[in-house]
């Protein structure tokens, strides 16, 4: 079993080097076509962004609705 985490550990940190990484955007050129990919890369941003919020909004304790609220300060004194 002692052998078996060493090799685990190498292949998670070797998993992503640049060479592979390169490798991975040219299958998805290849996949889903060069003007699809910018599409691809707002959508998977906006997604990992709102998962950030919610997790954030989970620990503060927020709700849904003030994480939509307006960043005018003016706004938010009048809302209390």
């Amino acid at each position: 079993m002692a052998l078996c985490e060493p090799l685990r550990t190498f292949i998670i940190e070797g998993l992503f080097q640049p060479m592979h990484l390169l490798l991975i955007l040219i299958i998805a050129a290849l996949v889903f076509g060069p003007k699809k990919l910018p599409e691809l890369g707002r959508n998977l941003g906006q997604g990992i962004r709102g998962f950030r919020d919610s997790i954030k909004n989970a620990e503060t304790g927020a709700s849904a609705d003030d994480s939509h609220a307006s960043k005018d300060p003016a706004a938010q004194i009048e809302k209390k």
